[in-house]
């Protein structure tokens, strides 16, 4: 940059002038504003805030409160659970009690069903019967082979049962031989069934 340009160029004539208006006598008005008249209602707000700390607190004893009840459902569901699988386990013992060979045989027996010492088969390939058959008598070897079955004292037979049924006197039969369990006495070692 030159000399000469550099002494046109001074400070003053790159400044601005604030001060120097184009009216010349309008001044900026500038006013110090007093805070607003209106306050803040902090009442209000406190409440408010306890109010919503209550109902936070409300809410979540309400939850607990909700929660345990649901635990101490669960918990009597599952000792129903417990007590149906025992009452099942009871019924599933009577059915195979009433089923066993023994009281089957004893239960034909009442109704006129006669056991047959030598029976005859039938060879379904080629029709051959195989064995003698002949007429079964009265006696009672059947029965007598079986080995007794001592949970069986106590159930009725089917010519026995009350008017209500079979399930009533299954039920009836399942009473008694839960009320009183046959007792075995034991001598000298373990009880076995006689043999031939």
């Amino acid at each position: 940059m030159s000399d000469n340009l550099a002494r046109v160029l001074n400070a003053e004539t790159l400044r601005p002038e604030w001060n120097a208006r184009p009216d010349g006598d309008e001044r900026r008005h500038i006013e110090i504003v007093s805070p607003s008249t209106h306050k803040r209602p902090r009442i209000v707000y406190a409440l408010s805030a306890v109010g919503c700390v209550g109902a936070i607190v409300v809410a979540q004893l309400l939850l607990s409160v909700g929660i345990s009840q649901g635990a101490y459902e669960i918990s009597a569901l599952r000792a129903s659970q417990v007590e149906l699988g025992r009452t099942a386990d009871s019924v599933s013992e009577d059915l195979i009690r009433v089923s066993s060979p023994q009281s089957l045989a004893a239960n034909a027996e009442a109704l006129g069903m006669i056991n047959n010492s030598t029976p005859a088969y039938l060879r379904l390939s080629d029709g051959a019967v195989l064995g003698a058959p002949s007429s079964a008598s009265g006696g009672q070897a059947g029965a007598a082979s079986l080995v007794p079955n001592s949970l069986l004292t106590g159930v009725p037979l089917v010519t026995q049962l009350p008017a209500g049924g079979a399930g009533a006197g299954v039920a009836a039969g399942s009473a008694a031989g839960v009320a009183a369990p046959a007792a075995v006495a034991v001598t000298d070692g373990l009880p076995s069934p006689t043999t031939r």
